[in-house]
Protein backbone atom coordinates (compact mmCIF):
# COMPACT_ATOMS: atom_id res chain seq x y z
CA UNK A 1 0.00 0.00 0.00
CA UNK A 2 1.45 3.61 -1.04
CA UNK A 3 0.97 6.36 0.83
CA UNK A 4 1.53 10.24 -0.35
CA UNK A 5 1.41 13.71 1.18
CA UNK A 6 -1.92 15.46 0.71
CA UNK A 7 -2.05 19.38 1.72
CA UNK A 8 -5.12 20.82 3.42
CA UNK A 9 -6.09 24.78 2.32
CA UNK A 10 -8.10 26.82 5.04
CA UNK A 11 -12.01 26.39 3.68
CA UNK A 12 -14.63 28.53 3.37
CA UNK A 13 -16.69 26.76 5.79
CA UNK A 14 -19.68 28.17 3.78
CA UNK A 15 -19.33 31.62 5.02
CA UNK A 16 -17.98 33.65 2.06
CA UNK A 17 -14.92 34.57 3.87
CA UNK A 18 -11.24 35.23 2.82
CA UNK A 19 -9.55 34.96 5.98
CA UNK A 20 -9.40 33.35 9.89
CA UNK A 21 -6.99 33.52 11.58
CA UNK A 22 -5.41 29.51 13.26
CA UNK A 23 -6.37 30.02 16.87
CA UNK A 24 -4.74 26.39 18.73
CA UNK A 25 -3.87 23.20 16.58
CA UNK A 26 -5.39 20.33 18.71
CA UNK A 27 -2.76 18.15 16.38
CA UNK A 28 1.01 17.60 16.44
CA UNK A 29 3.43 16.63 13.91
CA UNK A 30 3.04 12.15 14.12
CA UNK A 31 -0.06 12.27 15.16
CA UNK A 32 -2.18 9.77 13.61
CA UNK A 33 -5.81 11.23 12.84
CA UNK A 34 -9.18 10.15 11.61
CA UNK A 35 -11.70 11.43 9.04
CA UNK A 36 -13.95 14.06 10.88
CA UNK A 37 -11.45 14.36 13.57
CA UNK A 38 -10.64 18.03 15.16
CA UNK A 39 -7.73 18.64 13.96
CA UNK A 40 -7.74 22.79 14.52
CA UNK A 41 -9.22 25.54 15.79
CA UNK A 42 -10.14 28.84 13.82
CA UNK A 43 -11.66 31.80 13.81
CA UNK A 44 -13.70 33.44 11.25
CA UNK A 45 -15.81 36.75 11.51
CA UNK A 46 -16.81 36.70 15.34
CA UNK A 47 -17.00 32.96 16.45
CA UNK A 48 -14.90 30.22 16.64
CA UNK A 49 -14.88 26.76 14.23
CA UNK A 50 -13.66 23.34 14.94
CA UNK A 51 -12.41 22.03 11.48
CA UNK A 52 -12.01 18.67 11.03
CA UNK A 53 -9.66 16.43 8.69
CA UNK A 54 -10.38 15.25 5.41
CA UNK A 55 -8.59 12.28 5.37
CA UNK A 56 -7.15 8.95 7.51
CA UNK A 57 -3.48 9.52 8.24
CA UNK A 58 -0.72 10.76 9.81
CA UNK A 59 0.40 14.51 10.78
CA UNK A 60 3.14 15.18 8.45
CA UNK A 61 3.56 18.80 8.91
CA UNK A 62 1.83 21.88 10.33
CA UNK A 63 2.29 24.86 7.99
CA UNK A 64 1.02 27.57 9.89
CA UNK A 65 1.60 28.76 13.30
CA UNK A 66 -1.20 29.45 15.59
CA UNK A 67 -1.85 32.90 15.89
CA UNK A 68 -1.49 33.15 12.19
CA UNK A 69 -4.03 35.05 9.76
CA UNK A 70 -4.24 33.37 6.35
CA UNK A 71 -6.74 33.61 3.39
CA UNK A 72 -9.05 30.72 2.57
CA UNK A 73 -7.28 28.44 -0.26
CA UNK A 74 -3.89 28.61 2.27
CA UNK A 75 -2.57 25.13 2.65
CA UNK A 76 -2.22 24.65 6.50
CA UNK A 77 -1.88 21.34 7.47
CA UNK A 78 -0.28 17.92 5.63
CA UNK A 79 -1.19 14.46 6.35
CA UNK A 80 0.22 11.27 5.04
CA UNK A 81 -2.54 9.21 3.72
CA UNK A 82 -2.95 5.80 1.55
CA UNK A 83 -3.88 5.79 -1.55
CA UNK A 84 -7.60 4.11 -0.93
CA UNK A 85 -8.04 7.27 2.08
CA UNK A 86 -10.78 8.79 1.00
CA UNK A 87 -13.43 11.24 2.23
CA UNK A 88 -17.46 10.77 2.70
CA UNK A 89 -19.39 9.60 -0.09
CA UNK A 90 -15.95 7.96 -1.70
CA UNK A 91 -14.28 10.84 -2.76
CA UNK A 92 -11.40 12.81 -1.65
CA UNK A 93 -11.41 16.10 -0.05
CA UNK A 94 -10.46 17.56 -3.11
CA UNK A 95 -14.06 16.11 -4.48
CA UNK A 96 -12.62 14.01 -7.16
CA UNK A 97 -13.11 10.64 -7.11
CA UNK A 98 -11.08 8.36 -4.96
CA UNK A 99 -9.57 6.40 -8.38
CA UNK A 100 -8.82 10.14 -9.36
CA UNK A 101 -6.81 12.46 -6.51
CA UNK A 102 -4.60 14.91 -6.69
CA UNK A 103 -1.13 14.74 -6.97
CA UNK A 104 0.58 14.49 -3.22
CA UNK A 105 1.52 18.08 -2.76
CA UNK A 106 -1.47 19.70 -4.74
CA UNK A 107 -3.01 23.09 -3.19
CA UNK A 108 -5.42 25.01 -4.89
CA UNK A 109 -4.59 28.12 -7.27
CA UNK A 110 -3.03 31.33 -5.43
CA UNK A 111 -6.15 33.57 -3.82
CA UNK A 112 -8.13 30.39 -3.33
CA UNK A 113 -10.08 30.54 -6.86
CA UNK A 114 -11.68 26.99 -7.34
CA UNK A 115 -14.11 25.86 -9.18
CA UNK A 116 -17.24 24.56 -8.19
CA UNK A 117 -16.23 21.02 -6.70
CA UNK A 118 -13.38 22.25 -4.81
CA UNK A 119 -12.16 21.07 -1.70
CA UNK A 120 -11.76 24.42 0.58
CA UNK A 121 -15.22 23.08 2.54
CA UNK A 122 -15.61 21.30 5.94
CA UNK A 123 -16.10 17.56 5.64
CA UNK A 124 -19.39 17.38 5.29
CA UNK A 125 -20.55 21.05 4.29
CA UNK A 126 -21.43 20.18 0.84
CA UNK A 127 -19.54 22.52 -1.12
CA UNK A 128 -20.53 25.97 -2.80
CA UNK A 129 -20.67 27.54 -5.63
CA UNK A 130 -17.59 29.10 -6.27
CA UNK A 131 -17.35 33.21 -5.95
CA UNK A 132 -14.95 35.63 -7.47
CA UNK A 133 -13.30 38.18 -5.10
CA UNK A 134 -12.05 41.18 -6.00
CA UNK A 135 -9.99 41.12 -2.55
CA UNK A 136 -6.11 40.86 -3.11
CA UNK A 137 -4.71 38.16 -0.97
CA UNK A 138 -2.17 38.80 1.67
CA UNK A 139 -0.60 35.30 0.73
CA UNK A 140 0.26 33.24 -2.30
CA UNK A 141 -1.28 29.28 -2.18
CA UNK A 142 1.66 26.88 -2.81
CA UNK A 143 2.65 25.81 -5.90
CA UNK A 144 1.39 21.91 -6.72
CA UNK A 145 5.64 20.45 -5.62
CA UNK A 146 7.70 20.17 -3.07
CA UNK A 147 7.47 22.82 -0.04
CA UNK A 148 9.85 25.75 -0.99
CA UNK A 149 11.55 28.88 1.03
CA UNK A 150 8.50 30.99 -0.95
CA UNK A 151 5.73 29.01 0.18
CA UNK A 152 7.19 29.15 3.99
CA UNK A 153 7.80 32.70 3.76
CA UNK A 154 3.96 32.62 2.78
CA UNK A 155 2.83 30.90 5.56
CA UNK A 156 5.22 32.59 8.12
CA UNK A 157 2.66 35.07 10.42
CA UNK A 158 4.15 38.46 10.27
CA UNK A 159 4.90 40.16 13.36
CA UNK A 160 4.01 44.02 13.68
CA UNK A 161 6.95 46.13 13.10
CA UNK A 162 9.03 47.39 15.76
CA UNK A 163 8.87 51.32 15.02
CA UNK A 164 11.90 52.89 13.97
CA UNK A 165 13.11 56.14 14.44
CA UNK A 166 13.13 58.42 11.04
CA UNK A 167 16.78 59.37 10.30
CA UNK A 168 17.02 62.96 9.00
CA UNK A 169 17.82 63.56 5.48
CA UNK A 170 21.21 65.61 5.73
CA UNK A 171 23.82 65.74 1.82
CA UNK A 172 26.60 63.29 1.50
CA UNK A 173 28.93 66.35 2.26
CA UNK A 174 27.27 68.03 5.64
CA UNK A 175 29.49 65.61 8.17
CA UNK A 176 31.66 68.49 8.81
CA UNK A 177 28.44 70.35 9.91
CA UNK A 178 26.80 68.08 11.77
CA UNK A 179 29.97 67.96 14.16
CA UNK A 180 30.18 71.25 14.43
CA UNK A 181 26.49 71.75 14.95
CA UNK A 182 27.25 68.62 17.77
CA UNK A 183 29.93 70.66 19.15
CA UNK A 184 28.46 74.23 19.61
CA UNK A 185 26.28 71.97 22.54
CA UNK A 186 27.23 73.90 25.75
CA UNK A 187 27.94 71.62 28.60
CA UNK A 188 30.67 71.42 31.04
CA UNK A 189 33.19 67.97 31.00
CA UNK A 190 31.66 66.47 33.68
CA UNK A 191 28.22 66.68 32.14
CA UNK A 192 29.41 64.91 28.78
CA UNK A 193 31.30 62.10 30.12
CA UNK A 194 27.90 61.35 32.09
CA UNK A 195 26.16 61.81 29.20
CA UNK A 196 28.47 59.20 27.32
CA UNK A 197 27.86 56.89 30.14
CA UNK A 198 24.60 57.21 29.93
CA UNK A 199 23.80 57.25 26.03
CA UNK A 200 22.05 60.37 25.71
CA UNK A 201 23.08 62.37 22.54
CA UNK A 202 23.64 65.96 23.91
CA UNK A 203 22.04 67.31 20.65
CA UNK A 204 19.02 66.24 21.71
CA UNK A 205 18.64 67.26 25.30
CA UNK A 206 16.94 70.32 26.62
CA UNK A 207 18.93 72.64 27.76
CA UNK A 208 18.03 74.72 31.15
CA UNK A 209 21.34 76.23 32.01
CA UNK A 210 21.89 79.76 32.29
CA UNK A 211 23.55 80.54 28.00
CA UNK A 212 21.62 77.46 27.25
CA UNK A 213 23.94 75.33 29.16
CA UNK A 214 23.07 71.89 30.04
CA UNK A 215 23.48 70.93 33.02
CA UNK A 216 23.78 67.33 34.99
CA UNK A 217 19.43 67.58 35.69
CA UNK A 218 18.62 68.14 32.09
CA UNK A 219 21.12 64.68 31.48
CA UNK A 220 19.94 62.98 33.94
CA UNK A 221 15.85 63.59 33.42
CA UNK A 222 16.46 63.04 29.72
CA UNK A 223 18.03 60.06 30.33
CA UNK A 224 14.67 59.08 32.63
CA UNK A 225 12.55 60.09 30.02
CA UNK A 226 14.09 57.51 27.12
CA UNK A 227 14.69 54.58 29.28
CA UNK A 228 12.56 51.54 28.77
CA UNK A 229 9.75 51.65 31.02
CA UNK A 230 7.58 48.62 32.42
CA UNK A 231 3.71 48.78 31.50
CA UNK A 232 0.71 49.64 33.55
CA UNK A 233 -1.54 47.30 32.96
CA UNK A 234 -5.66 47.12 33.93
CA UNK A 235 -6.28 43.74 35.31
CA UNK A 236 -7.82 42.47 31.76
CA UNK A 237 -5.67 43.82 29.61
CA UNK A 238 -3.15 41.22 29.14
CA UNK A 239 -5.16 38.87 27.02
CA UNK A 240 -5.09 41.44 24.45
CA UNK A 241 -1.43 42.61 25.21
CA UNK A 242 -0.07 39.39 25.02
CA UNK A 243 -0.46 39.26 21.01
CA UNK A 244 1.87 42.22 20.51
CA UNK A 245 4.98 43.72 20.29
CA UNK A 246 6.42 46.28 22.84
CA UNK A 247 8.23 49.23 21.32
CA UNK A 248 11.90 49.82 22.67
CA UNK A 249 10.99 52.56 24.82
CA UNK A 250 8.52 49.91 26.17
CA UNK A 251 5.93 52.68 26.33
CA UNK A 252 3.58 51.14 23.70
CA UNK A 253 2.43 47.86 22.72
CA UNK A 254 1.66 47.28 18.80
CA UNK A 255 -0.95 44.50 18.44
CA UNK A 256 -2.01 43.56 15.14
CA UNK A 257 -6.07 44.09 14.20
CA UNK A 258 -7.70 40.89 13.41
CA UNK A 259 -10.55 38.64 14.04
CA UNK A 260 -13.44 40.82 16.11
CA UNK A 261 -11.84 43.81 15.99
CA UNK A 262 -10.96 44.20 13.06
CA UNK A 263 -14.12 42.97 11.38
CA UNK A 264 -16.24 45.19 13.78
CA UNK A 265 -13.97 47.73 12.92
CA UNK A 266 -14.63 47.38 9.11
CA UNK A 267 -18.91 47.13 9.55
CA UNK A 268 -18.60 49.83 12.08
CA UNK A 269 -17.14 52.20 9.60
CA UNK A 270 -18.66 51.19 6.96
CA UNK A 271 -21.75 51.89 8.48
CA UNK A 272 -21.18 55.49 10.21
CA UNK A 273 -19.93 56.31 6.52
CA UNK A 274 -22.84 54.88 4.59
CA UNK A 275 -25.78 55.14 6.61
CA UNK A 276 -26.86 58.59 7.41
CA UNK A 277 -27.43 58.10 11.64
CA UNK A 278 -30.52 60.45 13.27
CA UNK A 279 -30.72 59.36 16.87
CA UNK A 280 -33.45 60.44 19.10
CA UNK A 281 -33.57 60.34 22.96
CA UNK A 282 -36.50 60.10 25.77
CA UNK A 283 -36.44 59.53 29.37
CA UNK A 284 -39.20 57.50 30.32
CA UNK A 285 -40.83 56.08 34.03
CA UNK A 286 -40.51 52.48 34.19
CA UNK A 287 -41.15 51.80 37.63
CA UNK A 288 -44.45 49.49 36.61
CA UNK A 289 -41.60 47.10 34.48
CA UNK A 290 -39.35 47.06 37.43
CA UNK A 291 -42.45 45.18 39.40
CA UNK A 292 -43.33 43.49 36.07
CA UNK A 293 -40.02 41.80 36.65
CA UNK A 294 -40.13 41.30 40.27
CA UNK A 295 -43.16 39.35 39.71
CA UNK A 296 -42.09 37.13 36.82
CA UNK A 297 -38.82 36.00 39.24
CA UNK A 298 -41.40 34.74 41.24
CA UNK A 299 -43.61 33.01 38.33
CA UNK A 300 -42.30 29.33 38.25
CA UNK A 301 -42.66 29.21 34.49
CA UNK A 302 -39.59 31.52 34.68
CA UNK A 303 -37.80 29.30 37.06
CA UNK A 304 -34.99 28.58 34.50
CA UNK A 305 -34.28 31.90 32.63
CA UNK A 306 -32.91 35.12 33.67
CA UNK A 307 -35.62 37.87 34.34
CA UNK A 308 -34.29 41.25 33.95
CA UNK A 309 -35.67 44.94 32.02
CA UNK A 310 -34.03 43.70 29.04
CA UNK A 311 -36.82 41.23 28.65
CA UNK A 312 -39.58 43.74 28.72
CA UNK A 313 -37.18 46.34 25.96
CA UNK A 314 -36.93 43.45 23.96
CA UNK A 315 -40.83 42.51 23.91
CA UNK A 316 -41.57 46.68 23.40
CA UNK A 317 -39.64 46.76 20.15
CA UNK A 318 -41.33 43.81 18.72
CA UNK A 319 -44.53 45.32 19.69
CA UNK A 320 -43.11 48.83 18.32
CA UNK A 321 -41.99 47.11 14.99
CA UNK A 322 -45.70 45.97 14.86
CA UNK A 323 -46.92 49.21 14.71
CA UNK A 324 -44.12 50.57 12.64
CA UNK A 325 -43.24 48.06 10.00
CA UNK A 326 -41.31 50.72 8.09
CA UNK A 327 -38.24 50.72 10.28
CA UNK A 328 -37.88 47.21 9.84
CA UNK A 329 -36.11 47.58 6.76
CA UNK A 330 -32.52 47.26 4.91
CA UNK A 331 -31.68 49.64 1.93
CA UNK A 332 -29.91 47.93 -1.10
CA UNK A 333 -27.83 50.80 -2.56
CA UNK A 334 -26.64 48.24 -5.31
CA UNK A 335 -30.32 47.95 -6.29
CA UNK A 336 -31.65 50.97 -5.37
CA UNK A 337 -34.44 49.30 -3.59
CA UNK A 338 -35.62 49.28 0.28
CA UNK A 339 -36.06 46.12 1.44
CA UNK A 340 -39.24 45.59 4.08
CA UNK A 341 -38.29 42.83 6.24
CA UNK A 342 -41.71 40.64 6.94
CA UNK A 343 -40.18 38.95 10.13
CA UNK A 344 -38.15 40.31 12.58
CA UNK A 345 -34.73 39.18 13.93
CA UNK A 346 -33.47 40.53 17.18
CA UNK A 347 -30.18 41.04 17.58
CA UNK A 348 -28.97 41.77 21.15
CA UNK A 349 -24.97 43.09 21.69
CA UNK A 350 -22.84 41.49 23.76
CA UNK A 351 -19.78 42.09 24.90
CA UNK A 352 -18.14 39.41 25.13
CA UNK A 353 -13.38 38.57 25.87
CA UNK A 354 -13.38 38.59 22.08
CA UNK A 355 -15.57 41.72 21.52
CA UNK A 356 -18.30 43.17 20.59
CA UNK A 357 -20.84 40.49 18.52
CA UNK A 358 -24.42 41.22 17.86
CA UNK A 359 -25.95 37.59 17.77
CA UNK A 360 -29.90 38.11 16.78
CA UNK A 361 -32.99 35.73 17.64
CA UNK A 362 -34.88 34.43 15.02
CA UNK A 363 -38.26 35.23 14.33
CA UNK A 364 -38.35 36.86 17.27
CA UNK A 365 -41.93 38.46 16.35
CA UNK A 366 -43.27 34.79 16.70
CA UNK A 367 -41.98 34.22 20.26
CA UNK A 368 -43.96 34.87 23.86
CA UNK A 369 -42.25 36.29 26.89
CA UNK A 370 -41.44 33.20 27.81
CA UNK A 371 -39.87 32.68 24.54
CA UNK A 372 -37.92 35.59 24.23
CA UNK A 373 -36.68 34.85 27.65
CA UNK A 374 -35.07 31.87 26.80
CA UNK A 375 -33.64 32.52 23.53
CA UNK A 376 -31.55 35.69 25.15
CA UNK A 377 -30.28 33.29 27.54
CA UNK A 378 -29.21 30.68 25.10
CA UNK A 379 -27.60 33.65 22.83
CA UNK A 380 -26.00 34.97 25.72
CA UNK A 381 -24.26 31.99 27.10
CA UNK A 382 -22.92 30.73 23.03
CA UNK A 383 -21.87 34.58 22.93
CA UNK A 384 -19.41 34.37 26.35
CA UNK A 385 -18.34 31.28 25.26
CA UNK A 386 -17.12 32.52 22.06
CA UNK A 387 -19.31 29.84 19.99
CA UNK A 388 -21.54 32.49 18.21
CA UNK A 389 -22.24 31.72 14.44
CA UNK A 390 -21.87 33.35 12.09
CA UNK A 391 -25.58 31.94 11.37
CA UNK A 392 -26.85 33.50 14.48
CA UNK A 393 -25.18 36.70 13.34
CA UNK A 394 -26.43 36.94 9.98
CA UNK A 395 -30.23 38.47 8.44
CA UNK A 396 -30.44 40.62 11.80
CA UNK A 397 -33.40 43.37 11.10
CA UNK A 398 -33.35 45.67 14.41
CA UNK A 399 -30.70 45.47 17.61
CA UNK A 400 -31.11 46.32 20.70
CA UNK A 401 -28.01 46.94 22.86
CA UNK A 402 -28.05 47.13 26.75
CA UNK A 403 -25.77 49.83 27.94
CA UNK A 404 -27.43 49.89 31.10
CA UNK A 405 -25.81 47.17 32.28
CA UNK A 406 -22.03 49.17 32.50
CA UNK A 407 -24.09 51.75 34.53
CA UNK A 408 -24.19 54.46 31.32
CA UNK A 409 -27.32 56.53 31.25
CA UNK A 410 -27.59 56.17 27.64
CA UNK A 411 -25.47 56.53 23.96
CA UNK A 412 -25.51 57.07 20.47
CA UNK A 413 -25.35 53.63 18.79
CA UNK A 414 -23.59 52.87 15.28
CA UNK A 415 -26.20 50.73 12.99
CA UNK A 416 -25.22 47.20 12.78
CA UNK A 417 -24.53 46.95 9.01
CA UNK A 418 -27.91 45.84 7.01
CA UNK A 419 -30.72 47.46 9.67
CA UNK A 420 -32.60 50.26 10.07
CA UNK A 421 -32.80 50.68 13.77
CA UNK A 422 -30.89 50.28 17.05
CA UNK A 423 -32.18 50.90 20.51
CA UNK A 424 -30.05 52.06 23.55
CA UNK A 425 -31.40 50.97 26.45
CA UNK A 426 -30.09 53.02 29.73
CA UNK A 427 -29.06 52.48 33.05
CA UNK A 428 -32.26 52.76 35.17
CA UNK A 429 -32.00 54.35 38.44
CA UNK A 430 -34.00 55.62 41.34
CA UNK A 431 -34.72 59.47 40.92
CA UNK A 432 -37.20 62.05 41.84
CA UNK A 433 -40.37 61.94 39.09
CA UNK A 434 -43.27 63.72 39.27
CA UNK A 435 -45.72 61.61 39.46
CA UNK A 436 -49.91 62.06 39.68
CA UNK A 437 -48.70 65.77 40.46
CA UNK A 438 -46.51 64.74 43.19
CA UNK A 439 -42.41 64.11 43.32
CA UNK A 440 -41.97 60.74 44.21
CA UNK A 441 -38.77 58.63 43.69
CA UNK A 442 -39.32 56.72 40.80
CA UNK A 443 -37.79 54.01 38.56
CA UNK A 444 -36.33 56.05 35.61
CA UNK A 445 -34.21 54.89 32.54
CA UNK A 446 -32.91 57.02 28.76
CA UNK A 447 -33.56 55.16 25.83
CA UNK A 448 -32.39 56.28 22.36
CA UNK A 449 -32.86 55.30 19.10
CA UNK A 450 -30.34 55.25 16.13
CA UNK A 451 -31.91 54.94 12.62
CA UNK A 452 -31.08 55.17 9.15
CA UNK A 453 -32.31 58.58 7.30
CA UNK A 454 -32.10 56.96 4.13
CA UNK A 455 -35.06 54.71 5.32
CA UNK A 456 -37.30 56.46 8.10
CA UNK A 457 -37.79 60.24 8.32
CA UNK A 458 -37.71 62.25 11.64
CA UNK A 459 -41.38 61.52 12.16
CA UNK A 460 -41.11 57.68 11.85
CA UNK A 461 -38.11 57.06 14.46
CA UNK A 462 -40.01 59.55 17.18
CA UNK A 463 -43.21 57.50 16.99
CA UNK A 464 -41.36 54.23 17.29
CA UNK A 465 -38.86 55.36 20.24
CA UNK A 466 -42.44 56.52 21.76
CA UNK A 467 -44.54 53.76 21.68
CA UNK A 468 -41.13 51.63 22.98
CA UNK A 469 -41.26 54.20 26.07
CA UNK A 470 -45.02 53.62 26.48
CA UNK A 471 -44.68 49.75 27.08
CA UNK A 472 -41.80 50.16 29.30
CA UNK A 473 -43.83 52.91 31.28
CA UNK A 474 -47.02 50.61 31.24
CA UNK A 475 -46.26 46.86 30.05
CA UNK A 476 -49.89 46.42 30.18
CA UNK A 477 -50.07 48.67 26.63
CA UNK A 478 -48.50 45.06 25.32
CA UNK A 479 -51.71 43.58 26.11
CA UNK A 480 -53.35 46.18 23.40
CA UNK A 481 -51.46 45.85 20.90
CA UNK A 482 -50.15 42.19 20.92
Amino acid sequence: MSSKNQRFPLPDVGEGLTEAEIVEWQVAVGDTVEVNQTIVEIETAKSLVDLPSPWNGTVSALLVEAGSTVDVGTPIIEITVSDDAVGPAGSTPNGTASGAAPDAGSAPAAGGAQDESSGSVLVGYGTAEAKASGRRRRHQAAPAAAPSASVAAAVEPVAPPAPVAPKPATPPSDTGTTTAARARVLAKPPVRKLAKDLGVDLAGVHASGPGGIVTREDVVAHAERSSVRTLTNYPDDEPWLASGVVTPDGRQTRVPVRSVRKRTAEAMVASAFTAPHVTVLHTVDVTKTMKLVATLKEDRDFTDVKVTPLLVAAKAVLLAVKRHPQINASWDDAAQEIIYKHYVNLGIAAATPRGLVVPNIKDAHTLDLLGIAKALAGLTATARAGRTSVTDMSDGTITITNLGVFGIDTGTPILNPGEAGILAFGAIRKQPWVHKGKVKPRWVTTLSFSFDHRLADGELGARFLSDVARVLEEPAQGLVWG
